[in-house]
């Protein structure tokens, strides 16, 4: 019963399966017929809006169309309206060009006409002109030949005689005006230059100071004297063997008189022995340290005054060098006249001069002022002075026109520029001062020098001294060249030289000192 039951189950599920397929099959083709009825009936609706839109579109383009070719056909006419316009305004302005060339045509031929007349006229003018130069000629030429058989000369001869004629003339007249002309310019530049010259010397009105042999050192005291004298004379010989200058002590209250030719000497020893004054220790030792000290005191000097020189004169960019050898002219003399203040003075009258003549006053100055350059190194090198500023200044790099200004001062050679002969001039004028210069102390002072110069030539002198009026030389002598059996050969050999070479009166005493030393510190 129970299989029985499965099986009729069985067979009931499969008749409902199979039902359910069958019934499913039918639905299916009844959709599908369905759909394409739908299918078909929106496709017949769908061509007819297709052809509805067709149409209107057919519609609408064929409007547009229309539209476009009355557009067109408006563009067109505007156009040839414009064009026509156009054409019309060209045809126009044609016309007036057409009708002002014509006018000047008209014009030019009314101007060729008139020329053609003037033309015309010219060439009548021009036939009776040759007509009448004829004319001319054939009177000229009898003329010409009445002149030749009343002067019997022809042509050339006449032209000739009448050149030779008037050049003579002309050179007599030629030779009368460059004689006045030369006699003027001469007057004027006379006056020119002593105009010049008065002004320069107006305006630079130097006080002369005349420089002296001798210098005096007051004393606090006489009791001083004996202590500068020192013990059996120590204390003055070694004052008067380091510095060179003679000590005059005679009765004179309360004075010490230095004597000495050389400026530079004569300022370190009354350097010196003030100081020596102030400390109040005076001995051998002593002296010597303020010596040393008076030398650098007056090399400060010289250095000072060189700078003071020069800002007085106004010049710049000088090297210092020079400006020292212008500080040493401060100790230097020439005629019993200040080489410094001389070459100030000659600087200041160059320069004024200059500006009256229009030259550069700066570079008049600069001349001025280095014109004695020489005479600071002199006394050192051999040779003038204007050769040896020459050299100095070469040295220095100076200007060619202050070199040649130099060279010219004194006549050595022959000056070629307005800076030369301006500083010759300027030199003259102030060496020409009332009381600038002496010849008898100049004099003296060179025959010193001489002397000096005759004992330093021997090999081993270190320094020589002129003292007691040039009556009396004393030399220092190097202890390890000149032993003391030569200095007796030496001092033979300079007085026989001196004796040679110089004249003076009375005697000269010849004064040779040889010292050694040896100096040692405890430490």
């Amino acid at each position: 019963m129970p299989e029985l039951n499965i099986g009729t189950i069985l067979l009931c599920v499969a008749a409902l399966v199979i039902g359910a397929v069958v019934s499913g099959l039918i639905m299916y083709k009844l959709g599908i017929e369905h759909r394409k009825k739908v299918a078909e009936a929106q496709i017949g609706s769908a061509e007819q809006e297709a052809s509805r839109i067709i149409d209107e579109a057919k519609k609408r383009a064929e409007s547009l169309k229309k539209e476009k070719l009355i557009e067109a056909k408006d563009e067109i006419y505007k156009n040839r309206t414009e064009a026509e316009r156009e054409i019309r305004e060209r045809r126009s302005e044609v016309s007036r060009q057409e009708r002002r060339v014509q006018q000047k045509e008209e014009t030019l031929d009314k101007k060729i006409e008139a020329l053609d007349k003037k033309d015309e006229s010219m060439q009548n003018k021009l036939r009776q002109a040759d007509e009448k130069l004829k004319e001319a000629e054939k009177i000229k030429a009898s003329q010409l030949d009445m002149l030749e058989r009343i002067s019997q000369l022809t042509v050339e001869q006449a032209k000739e005689h009448l050149l030779n004629s008037l050049e003579d003339d002309l050179i007599h007249e030629k030779a009368v005006k460059i004689a006045a002309y030369e006699q003027q310019t001469k007057e004027e530049c006379e006056a020119k230059a002593r105009q010049l010259i008065s002004l320069a010397i107006s305006r630079c009105a130097a006080d002369q100071v005349s420089e002296s042999a001798v210098s005096v050192v007051p004393l606090p005291n006489d009791e001083m004297k004996g202590r500068i004298i020192g013990r059996e004379g120590r204390n003055i010989r070694a004052l008067e063997q380091l510095t060179g200058v003679d000590l005059i002590i005679d009765d004179t209250p309360e004075a010490i008189t230095l004597s000495c030719f050389d400026p530079v000497r004569r300022e370190v020893a009354r350097i010196a022995l003030e100081k020596l004054i102030q400390d109040g220790r005076i001995h051998p030792t002593r002296i010597e340290e303020m010596v040393d000290k008076a030398r650098r005191e007056v090399e400060q000097v010289i250095k000072s005054e060189g700078e003071r020189a020069v800002l007085e004169a106004n010049i710049h960019g000088l090297n210092h060098e020079l400006v020292k050898l212008i500080g040493r002219l401060h100790y230097r003399t020439s005629y019993r006249q200040n080489v410094l203040n001389h070459s100030i003075e000659v600087s200041h009258l160059a320069g004024m001069m200059a500006s009256e003549l229009g030259v550069d006053p700066a570079l008049a100055r600069r001349a001025g002022l280095l014109h004695d350059i020489g005479k600071a190194l002199s006394h050192e090198i051999e040779g003038s002075h204007v050769q040896i500023g020459v050299d100095v200044c070469k040295k220095y790099k100076e200007s060619p026109e202050v070199i040649h200004a130099i060279e010219a001062h004194h006549g050595d050679v022959e000056p070629h520029t307005v800076i030369a002969v301006l500083v010759q001039a300027a030199d003259a004028i102030s060496a020409a001062r009332p009381a600038a210069r002496s010849e008898n102390f100049e004099n003296y002072i060179k025959r010193l020098q001489k002397l000096e110069e005759i004992c330093s030539s021997y090999e081993g002198v270190e320094k020589s001294f002129a003292i007691q009026a040039g009556r009396e030389v004393r030399i220092m002598v190097s202890p390890e060249k000149v032993n003391d059996e030569k200095m007796v050969v030496v001092a033979r050999e300079i007085a026989k030289k001196i004796e040679e070479e110089m004249d003076y009166p009375g005697q000269i005493k010849v004064n040779i000192i040889r010292e050694s030393r040896a100096v040692e510190y405890a430490k």
